[in-house]
């Protein structure tokens, strides 16, 4: 259809950006049993949750998340980092790292790590305001949390450019 732009289109010629706006970022809220995973949209201004992964060992859950990256056209990996409340590292925080130091060396994908303190019990509430039954909140709560740390880094990125 001749003379037909799509808003993304417009948008990105508007503020003279190039394809790199269309790469996504994946959100990452890595527990001991499960890895909850959020993907930014196109233009990267909303999270939306993607799935919930079951871990089971570490050359599995590396290859879930390098998959993922060359389905989406990950540009940037956002990684949930558990502080505890006085800012120190926890012990499970020692783990996603390490977890993310053997990531880098298979992928080229930068990888940033976001504060993720309260992030699944604020999921957890949304869930329950929604109404949503417990054995369903089971299912996606990682993913909703991975959505809220994915979205707070998105909303800082871009406060961070109007500044």
């Amino acid at each position: 259809m001749p003379g037909f732009w799509h808003p993304l289109w417009v948008y990105a010629r508007k503020h003279r950006m190039t394809q790199e706006v269309y790469r996504r970022i994946l959100g990452l809220d890595i527990g001991e049993k499960t890895i909850g995973i959020a993907m930014s949209d196109a233009m990267r201004f909303t999270a939306q949750p993607l799935q919930t992964v079951q871990r089971t060992n570490i050359k599995n859950d590396l290859k879930t998340i390098r998959d993922l990256c060359a389905t989406h056209d990950v540009c940037e990996i956002v990684v949930g980092l558990p502080l505890h409340m006085d800012g120190n590292r926890s012990p499970m925080a020692d783990m996603i790292q390490k977890l993310c130091d053997k990531l880098k060396t298979q992928i080229s994908i930068p990888i940033v790590y976001w504060d993720e303190r309260w992030s699944t019990q604020a999921a957890e509430k949304s869930l329950i305001e929604s109404n949503m039954r417990r054995d369903k909140r089971k299912k996606v709560i990682d993913q909703v949390a991975a959505c809220l740390i994915l979205q707070g880094f998105l909303d800082a990125k871009r406060y961070q450019q109007n500044i």
